[in-house]
């Protein structure tokens, strides 16, 4: 019972719509093998394709979501973490929490009435793959969410939190309030850079963020950028 709840995370969940297709579905999308972007008005109709065409696997994803199932699997008992998100009122959202859940992570979603559910494509051909992400619900969480009863209980109850940065870009004020209660009761508060541009075009959130947090994580290229933009200089070996 310690451990229940101990892990709270938020941030944008993407369900991974994973299949193995053809160059002539990659050429009808205009997709390059081995990249990662965000989807196009062009790309919106591939989503029901890949699930209709080809045998496909549906996974929880996201950032924040990600890590936080690596850490319910690690932890192996169930609802030792809790994770806050948006997603849509669709078959792609009740996919969501159909994995999400069968992993073992507490999931309280807030579930978005006009926008749908954000997927992710991995498209594989010949052992490689491309990603084509369309945030959608994803970008439509609200801090009411988290103010609401039996939602802020996950936050009083968590010992640690972990925030993608990415999540800056959607709703810093649910990170706030995460962050101040996480000072206030001598909890410890994690982000992640995330990316280079949320370094450079979400700055001013970052930074009010920033002197709450415990750890940060992020690799060699964003924290170059942090620091550039910052005016500070590090080292990294």
């Amino acid at each position: 019972m310690a451990y229940e709840g101990i892990l709270l995370g938020m941030g944008n969940p993407l369900l991974d719509i994973s299949a193995v297709v053809d160059d002539a579905f990659l050429d009808k999308y205009d997709i390059k093998l081995n990249n990662a972007i965000l989807a196009e008005e062009k790309h919106l109709s591939m989503y029901d394709e890949m699930s209709s065409k080809y045998e496909v696997e549906f996974i929880a994803g996201g950032a924040t979501q990600n890590s936080i199932k690596v850490a319910q699997w690690m932890l192996q008992i169930p609802g030792a973490t809790s994770y806050m998100g948006c997603i849509g009122k669709d078959k792609y959202g009740e996919e969501m929490k159909k994995d999400s859940t069968a992993a073992g992570v507490n999931v309280h979603y807030y579930e978005d009435e006009a926008a749908p559910t954000g997927t992710c494509a991995v498209c594989v051909v010949g052992g490689e793959r491309s990603l084509i992400a369309n945030l959608s619900a994803a970008n439509c969480y609200k801090s009411e969410h988290l103010k609401r009863p039996e939602n802020w209980a996950l936050v009083e109850k968590a010992k640690y939190y972990y925030i993608a940065g990415f999540f800056l870009t959607v709703s810093p004020e649910s990170i706030l309030l995460v962050a101040e209660h996480a000072a206030a009761n001598n909890k410890v508060f994690m982000m992640n850079l995330s990316a280079p541009f949320i370094c450079e075009f979400f700055k001013d959130a970052q930074e009010k963020v920033l002197p709450y947090m415990d750890y940060v994580f992020g690799n060699e290229t964003e924290a170059r950028t942090f620091s550039r933009v910052h005016g500070w200089e590090v080292i990294l070996q």
